[in-house]
């Protein structure tokens, strides 16, 4: 099975960095930079994980947050199976804009999408600007699951992307997706037995506070 998921979206247009690339780094297995350039049209990223002993493949794509860049990013939400949405706990600007990206996802997306949001930059609690509370009221109005994370420390990076695949994973047990439709983010694959070697387990916990 292969799970093409996670446009993978900030809650930025040109303010600064929010870290979201390096969140993706860090999930893909490399290596942490303090400075990074931000991100121009579209990376991409894929990672084997298994849930439930099924090999599954993310097909991760980090979209640039900036206005020019919008209608690019518009067009990958079509045809994901999930999004996250990223802002920088030191920064209110960037909770503020959550609404509106928000918005914008699920315009252009299926009604089926999972979207996990992230308070990054929790290792940098003593500058907080947006508490753990306000973020989890937000997630929690919205529908969304929610943690907080650092992707200089790793603190609950892996447990942020394996709980949003669960949460696809289990969709797609349910029938809510259909596997067979890849307008839905999603479809069969055929993985062989080496290339699931290094694939950490699917069950993640869905407790992800970070505080001071």
């Amino acid at each position: 099975m292969v799970i093409h998921a996670l446009p993978y979206v900030a809650p930025v247009r040109i303010e600064p960095w929010v870290g979201k690339l390096c969140l993706l780094l860090q999930f893909a297995g490399e290596r942490f930079q303090l400075v990074h350039d931000l991100t121009i049209g579209v990376e991409f990223r894929a990672r084997m994980i298994t849930i439930d002993n099924k090999p599954i493949k993310l097909q991760i794509s980090d979209t640039a947050g900036q206005e020019s860049f919008r209608s690019i990013t518009r067009s990958y939400y079509r045809g994901a199976a999930g999004a996250i949405l990223v802002y920088d706990i030191t920064r209110r600007e960037t909770f503020n804009h959550l609404t509106s990206w928000l918005e914008e996802a699920r315009q252009h997306a299926n009604a089926n999408m999972t979207v996990m949001l992230i308070g990054n930059k929790c290792d940098l609690a003593y500058r907080r600007a947006v508490s753990t509370e306000e973020g989890e009221q937000f997630a929690r109005e919205q529908g969304l699951i929610f943690m907080e994370a650092s992707a200089k420390t790793a603190q609950n990076v892996e447990e942020a992307f394996l709980s949003t695949a669960s949460k696809i994973y289990k969709k797609i047990q349910e029938g809510v997706i259909n596997i067979s439709n890849e307008s839905n983010g999603t479809k069969i694959g055929h993985v062989s037995q080496a290339s699931t070697h290094g694939g950490r387990d699917g069950t993640a916990s869905q407790q992800g506070g970070c505080y001071s």
